[in-house]
């Protein structure tokens, strides 16, 4: 058993993003059930692209988004994954924080730990 297996995908490492080392089934395992439904449509459409193309670029970049994706999901849980959308959106219009959110400089500090 690996160590990130041992810990869980949405441990990565040092120096590693969350869920680096995922597969695209635990990836999916981590969703809310509403991102399953676009995470299988834009696997589908990528495997099918890279099938065509010989190129696993587009994989890869699925891959990418939704690892963030699934450590967002994980680290907030579902409920909190979905107000995301609606503090940032609220942040962005009015400029201040909604009561409870996190600072920028910790969110920030958490992304890019």
């Amino acid at each position: 058993m690996t160590a990130t297996a041992a810990s869980g995908p949405e441990s990565a490492g040092a120096g590693r993003p969350p869920f680096a080392d995922a597969s695209p089934a635990q990836l999916r395992a981590a969703l809310t059930p509403e991102d399953v439904v676009e995470f299988d449509r834009q696997w589908r459409a990528a495997m099918a692209t890279a099938t065509e193309t010989l190129d696993l670029t587009g994989v890869h970049q699925a891959l990418e988004t939704w690892r963030w994706v699934a450590w967002l999901t994980t680290k907030h849980g579902p409920e909190g994954y979905r107000r995301l959308p609606a503090t940032a959106e609220q942040r962005v219009r009015t400029g201040e924080r909604v009561p409870g959110a996190a600072p920028w400089r910790q969110l920030h500090a958490e992304l890019t730990a």
